[in-house]
């Protein structure tokens, strides 16, 4: 009696990181997914942990898709920049862009905070050398 064994080889592909959902708004990342699903790639997502320790990020099942997955979420985020830069500009003409006086007049209470804070933070980290002169 003879064994014969037959091989079967199998390639394994590993799932890669493809964007990350740090700092990205829920629209954008909600336009990823669909730019995604309309090109059939499959993908999950991680979701980012309570203390910050691991980030949210979408995922390609298959590595061999990396490339394509790459070249449409550039091309996405060229036509996003191409648009906020137009969009920007239109507003600029318009005299309707925010500025700092802009903010200030919004939340005047918010700016005054914050700029109270950074005094009591330089307060402290400057009086230790202030009084070794004493």
């Amino acid at each position: 009696m003879q064994l014969t064994s037959i091989v079967i080889s199998v390639k394994l592909t590993m799932a890669c990181k493809l964007f990350s959902l740090r700092d990205v708004s829920e629209d954008e990342a909600e336009e990823i997914r669909e730019l995604l699903n309309k090109n059939e790639i499959n993908y999950y997502e991680t979701p980012s942990s309570i203390w910050g320790i691991s980030t949210a990020a979408i995922y390609l099942k298959n590595e061999h898709l990396l490339e394509k997955a790459n070249l449409l979420i550039t091309r996405y985020q060229t036509e996003k920049a191409y648009k906020a830069r137009k969009e920007h500009e239109k507003l600029k003409r318009e005299g309707k862009t925010e500025t700092i006086i802009d903010r200030i007049k919004k939340d005047p209470i918010k700016i005054i905070s914050h700029l109270m804070l950074i005094i009591i933070i330089l307060y402290l980290s400057i009086k230790p050398f202030i009084s070794l002169g004493n």
